[in-house]
């Protein structure tokens, strides 16, 4: 049987680096891609060789369409199959709406929202071919498509609402396409993150931090090795369990 593949973007740094190493533990091959740091890709690539994994990491911009065609018909070229889609890429802003220049809400919304959708639009016919594979029963999935989203999403954030909008919109995306999806045995959920200490969120002071901690019942940040160990247990689900915004975030909400 030919070994379980995973892509993910947004793969340099934080939750996508953990993802690249918790999968790789796995047994999965792995395939990933950010946009410029060619070094933290040249880094991680080392580690990944260093458990034996096999992988691909480009560099490229997600939210060019033709580059995330590029890069699905590569993973499967290389692996033969692809079986987990995390759409983890984002980026964050902060400060008021109406400091917001268009250039800044059309970059977001991009990154963080329309390469989810050009991702899953590439690899769904990939996903599909699974079906096709001797030996998978009736009740055996297809393949995984996991967003990593925002408990902003969920409720929104004063100073974050582009943010927040975008990733209401990954999670609209996600119970939509798991509907559209279901009947082909392709799960799709999404994590909620709350606050996840990455370099995201190293933008605040210690102060800013402090507060921020104190409103999370769990008292701490989670850290992206937990984010991706969720992920990978969300990808080892029964398919019917789809459609969800799983919030991951110490009982913020």
């Amino acid at each position: 049987m030919l070994q379980k593949s995973v892509l993910i973007t947004g793969v340099s740094r934080g939750i996508g680096r953990a993802c690249a190493l918790t999968f790789a533990r796995a047994g999965y091959a792995v395939a990933g891609c950010c946009e410029s740091r060619a070094d933290l890709l040249d880094s991680l690539a080392e580690e990944l060789s260093a458990i034996g994994t096999p992988h691909l990491l480009l560099t490229g911009d997600i939210a060019e369409p033709a580059f995330v065609a590029d890069l699905l018909s590569q993973t499967v070229a290389r692996f033969a199959r692809l079986d987990v889609l995390i759409n983890n890429a984002g980026i964050s802003h902060i400060g008021l709406l109406t400091e917001m220049t268009d250039e800044q809400w059309s970059r977001l919304l991009s990154v963080n929202l329309s390469s989810a959708f050009y991702c899953c639009r590439s690899a769904i016919p990939y996903l599909l071919k699974n079906r096709d594979q001797n030996g998978l029963a009736p009740e055996d999935g297809c393949g995984t498509i996991l967003n990593v989203s925002s408990v902003w999403g969920c409720s929104g954030a004063s100073c974050e609402a582009a943010y927040s909008a975008s990733k209401a919109g990954l999670n609209a995306l996600t119970q939509a396409l798991a509907k559209e999806l279901a009947p082909s045995r392709i799960s799709v959920n999404a994590l909620a993150c709350g606050v996840i200490d990455t370099d995201m969120n190293r933008c605040f002071s210690e102060e800013e931090r402090a507060c921020l901690r104190e409103e999370i019942p769990a008292d701490r940040f989670a850290s992206p090795e937990e984010a991706a160990k969720a992920l990978l247990l969300l990808s080892k689900m029964p398919t019917y369990l789809t459609g969800q915004v799983i919030r991951f975030d110490g009982g913020l909400l």
